[in-house]
């Protein structure tokens, strides 16, 4: 794909939380640049509506909730994810999602994760069409995560970032200065997990509780065209789940998210960014024109439910919703997975928007993962020597 990227395109890099802000400005929609860091990466999460807080823990539970790792069965894990974006409109988008966490005994965790958003090709020009070159827009995440079981329900884990978005390189278009904008970011997250299980059958109930504060970091500034630094997609996200069998063969689990972005509502004005850090966060919670009314209406839902059979094959569905003043993004999900030698599994996951013409359309993630314990590893050493 070769996008055209003229004066208009620029200028909306430089300004992309003041020009969304007004353009949406009837339907007072909060809006961040970095939006790939809330673009859901694995596929078993986003066949369950996008929802992921308080589900079972796996490798990838460095995006949903951290503090989840030291539940994890194995010592071990690794996960790749792979997801074309907009793929009903261009053919060079993609986002890739690369976790691994070991844990340090029983109690600790450590992890490392890569999030990575190619935008495709630029087609750089100048306000009278006039072709300036081409140029590889991608956007990357780094996070390493140290995770702890504080109690024997209950664990938290906190997240460093450093992230980097680079929209259009270091050049100067139609007088405006470009340049990639870079940050430091940090997610808290806490985890609380009741299970009740009965040996004689095998059976199982859980249910579970999750928090989690994302993306809380600097703003950030594409260029020096107008002075203005734009907040990032600090997230709150609250969950809950519920898993249960009552033979040990099949398995179903339920889980609900509810997340708010915290970041300014639009009032009118074109300081929303301009507001202090802590203050423009914060305060999100209460800077709705409407009040409290209009404050509920930024809060999105998604859940979803799964079947395990025999811990082998899984089923999955779920729904994601916003209010239709605050994005109306709208869709149902579907997915399925499988899991071989107890070690490796694959994952699939699709997207049904609710209404027509949707460019999330034909949306599908895939993820592979593997785990694996100490003594395995030790197993496989024996062999080779």
């Amino acid at each position: 794909m070769r996008l055209f990227f003229g004066a208009l395109s620029s200028l909306f890099i430089l300004t992309s939380g003041t020009l969304l802000a007004q353009t949406t400005l009837t339907r007072r929609i909060p809006a961040s640049p970095l939006s790939f860091l809330t673009f859901a990466p694995d596929a078993r999460s986003a066949a369950m509506g996008e929802a992921g807080v308080a589900l079972s823990p796996d490798a990838n539970s460095t995006y949903w909730n951290a503090a989840k790792l030291p539940y994890n069965t194995r010592d071990i894990g690794i996960s790749a994810s792979y997801t074309p974006w907009l793929r009903n409109l261009v053919d060079d988008m993609w986002l890739g999602y690369l976790t691994g966490y070991k844990k340090l005994g029983d109690k600790q965790a450590v992890a490392l994760s890569v999030n990575y958003f190619n935008n495709g090709e630029l087609d750089l020009r100048d306000a009278v069409g006039t072709q300036m070159g081409y140029f590889n827009s991608r956007e990357v995440s780094f996070a390493g995560t140290y995770s702890r079981q504080l109690a024997k329900n209950f664990s938290m884990a906190l997240t460093l970032k450093y992230i980097s978005s680079n929209l259009a390189g270091t050049s100067v278009i139609n007088n405006a200065s470009i340049a990639p904008a870079r940050t430091a970011a940090g997610d808290i997250s806490a985890y609380y997990r009741k299970q009740i299980r009965n040996e004689d059958t095998g059976g199982e109930f859980t249910w579970s509780l999750g928090a989690v504060l994302s993306n809380l970091g600097g703003k950030v500034n594409y260029g020096s065209g107008t002075n203005t630094e734009n907040f990032i997609p600090t997230t709150l996200k609250l969950g809950g789940g519920i898993s249960f069998s009552a033979d040990g063969r099949n398995k179903f689990n339920f889980i609900l998210d509810a997340a708010k972005l915290m970041v300014p509502t639009p009032d009118g004005t074109t300081t929303i960014n301009q507001k202090p850090l802590l203050k423009g966060v914060f305060g999100s919670f209460s800077d709705a024109p409407d009040g409290f009314k209009e404050e509920m209406q930024e809060i999105a839902l998604s859940g979803g439910a799964e079947y395990w059979y025999n811990n082998i094959f899984a089923l999955r569905a779920g729904y994601y919703g916003e209010n239709k003043n605050k994005g109306d993004r709208q869709f149902f999900t579907a997915g399925a997975g499988a899991r071989f030698m107890d070690k490796y599994s694959v994952d699939f996951a699709y997207l049904f928007p609710v209404k027509q013409g949707s460019p999330l359309a034909q949306t599908l993630r895939i993820t592979l993962s593997v785990g694996l314990n100490k003594a395995e590893k030790l197993d496989v050493s024996d062999t080779e020597n």
